[in-house]
């Protein structure tokens, strides 16, 4: 979990395309770096695979910019359109099988406390809804339920994306969908809500056309899983693809949703909002 691991060694360096050796070298990597600051270093290649306007990618590249330290940061990704972009990162990660993503960071986050006890290696997972809310809702359910110290980051375009636009239990009731054509008859799951009665100490929601609030709620959920629990973030990514409007749209969807009926909401436990506090208080000390 180092940019060494990243690093092209000298034999296939010639191999790969300058734009990855660009993420190595030009990426968030070992500096204050902030969704603020995205443009001026490489966080996902140019040339990725989604689909033009695509929210989940959008989410990604912002999640990517609020991690408080990426080199030290490991993100457990499971099949779906939300890997598509994290293979085009510079970060080290690990891909599972669909909807087991929480067991696989439990045992890896608990395997880097025992190699590295002092230092912190954050262990992300970040999946769309069909990987937490259906397939994996029981592995992650029992993340939380465990107190397992990892953040678990959804990027919900409320729709299966790249296997034809069936329905996900993130679908909103009565949407049709190519494989939904009389629309979804039960609503959105409350995962926001059954992550706070389930053990998380911080849990977020947002979308994509609030860019500053994701770096903040990203940096807050993996500072609090360091020490106090598991954390969860909802992060709305809508998918023009499959719910059917022009790409060049996505952001404005992104709002009229924020204005509706996915507001911005955030939750925060007394042990988790002390902590957060400490940390605050001991940056401002180091830049006094």
């Amino acid at each position: 979990m180092s940019n060494r691991i990243i690093t092209p060694v000298k034999e296939f360096e010639d191999l790969l395309p300058q734009e990855y050796k660009d993420l190595v070298a030009d990426g968030p990597f070992f500096a204050e770096k902030g969704v603020d600051d995205l443009g001026t270093f490489k966080e996902i290649m140019e040339q990725h695979p989604h689909c033009a306007g695509c929210g989940e990618a959008l989410g990604m590249r912002l999640v990517l910019a609020g991690l408080p330290t990426p080199q030290d940061t490991l993100i457990i990704g499971t099949p779906g359109c939300s890997f598509f972009g994290l293979a085009q990162t510079a970060l080290n990660y690990s891909n599972t099988a669909f909807g087991n993503q929480n067991a696989v960071a439990s045992g890896l986050k608990r395997m880097l406390q025992i190699r590295y006890p002092d230092k912190h290696k954050d262990v992300v997972v970040m999946v769309g809804d069909g990987g937490i809310a259906d397939i994996g809702l029981d592995y992650t359910l029992h993340s939380w339920f465990r107190k397992e110290k990892i953040t678990t980051i959804m990027l919900d375009n409320e729709v299966y994306g790249n296997t034809g636009g069936q329905e996900s239990g993130m679908s909103k009731e009565g949407k049709v969908l190519n494989m939904a054509p009389t629309g979804k008859k039960f609503p959105k799951i409350p995962v926001f809500e059954l992550a706070k009665t389930s053990g998380c100490c911080y849990v977020a929601k947002v979308t994509i056309a609030s860019p500053k609030k994701i770096g903040k709620v990203i940096r807050r959920a993996i500072l609090i899983a360091r020490e106090i629990g598991p954390t969860y973030v909802q992060l709305f990514t809508p998918c023009p693809t499959n719910l059917k409007f022009a790409p060049d749209q996505t952001l404005k969807v992104a709002k009229e949703a924020e204005k509706d009926y996915y507001p911005f909401e955030e939750f925060i436990s007394d042990d988790a909002a002390a902590y957060l506090a400490k940390v605050e208080q001991a940056k401002g000390d180091g830049k006094s």
